[in-house]
């Protein structure tokens, strides 16, 4: 199951404790301060990895802790330092301190992020030796790491992203110019999650089908409308064949209406979740051409949508001289940025 929200609760290590100890000397009672300082607490750090799912792994562990230094010793040993708690995120994530509300993102793979800090080593007593104290049997505790709530929110990154209607074809699109293996079928919300493929070293992500009301969570609701937030330019996919019906009786005027229609509804749900996205770039790509047998109503379509000033694509996933000629048109179009 794809998470892309958890909240956890973590916490750094703690600080080890200085210690009181004495050198041994023959004949020498207390042969001066030898007390090592305790170890330094571990801290808390973000890595960011490309793995979308990864969130998924902490469905269950809301928990995590940094390890405690350890104490120090005699001898003027110092105590092992504390060891440092990696937590794994993927690229995108946004992570909100809850109780200060700091927050950081996520946007290059191999990140590091410092969280949570450490608590530093209590001092041993040699640290309070001096010309008028050459026996102190002072040492200090070791100091609290810090610790915080906070929630980690997944914003894909993308440079394109695939919207529209359910069953438009976005996953058998991926798929096709990708190594992505989404799944697909005749029936309105296949894709239940985002997936992810690569194309020529550029990422394409299939957000998953939007309805009418999405921004007001019908449907799969919001919940994947904030992955298109971060997608550089967006794919609006509209099918000629909506339903899985026929449409070769129908007539040109009927269909375009309607599909115009159906973009002008995703436009709306998308503009009205965050008006920024209505400023992406766009295109535009009628799929399912192969379920229209009367050329008139393509060349129809492509013109009325080319009044909206945004390139238009036509693509047939059963032609494959359709779909390379949309894949290299694509692959230029992405060169140009």
């Amino acid at each position: 199951m794809f998470i892309d929200e958890i909240k956890i609760h973590a916490k750094a290590g703690r600080g080890g404790d200085g210690v009181v100890r004495w050198r041994q000397e023959k004949f020498i009672d207390r042969g001066g301060p030898n007390g090592g300082d305790g170890g330094r607490g571990g801290s808390v750090y973000a890595v960011t990895v490309q793995d979308i799912n990864l969130l998924s792994k902490y469905k269950h562990k809301k928990e995590f802790k940094a390890q405690t230094g350890d104490d120090g010793a005699g001898g003027s040993r110092h105590g092992k330092d504390g060891e440092d708690l990696i937590i794994e995120l993927p690229v995108g994530s946004i992570i909100t301190n809850i109780e200060n509300g700091a927050s950081v993102s996520l946007e290059k793979v191999g990140q590091k992020e410092l969280l949570l800090k450490g608590g530093v080593g209590g001092y041993g007593n040699e640290q309070f030796k001096s010309s008028i104290n050459t026996t102190p049997t002072k040492a200090t505790k070791g100091a609290f790491g810090e610790e915080g709530n906070f929630k980690i929110e997944l914003q894909l990154f993308a440079d394109v992203g695939l919207v529209g209607l359910p069953n438009a074809g976005k996953s058998s699109l991926l798929n096709s110019l990708t190594n992505a293996h989404a799944k697909i079928g005749a029936y309105q919300f296949t894709t239940l999650d985002p997936n992810l493929g690569e194309f020529h070293k550029y990422v394409i992500a299939d957000i998953p089908g939007l309805i009418e009301g999405a921004s007001g969570g019908k449907g799969l609701g919001i919940k994947f409308l904030k992955h298109v937030k971060r997608t550089k330019m967006l794919a609006h996919l509209v099918s000629f064949d909506p339903e899985g019906k026929p449409l070769a009786s129908n007539g040109a005027g009927n269909l375009v209406t309607s599909m115009l229609k159906s973009y002008k509804a995703i436009r709306k749900e998308l503009e009205k979740y965050d008006k920024l996205l209505a400023e992406k770039e766009e295109i535009i790509v009628l799929t399912k051409t192969d379920t229209v047998d009367n050329l008139k109503i393509i060349d129809k379509a492509v013109k009325e949508f080319s009044k909206l000033g945004k390139p238009v694509f036509t693509l047939s996933l059963y032609d494959d001289k359709s779909v390379k000629s949309f894949s290299d048109a694509l692959v230029k179009l992405l060169r140009s940025k």
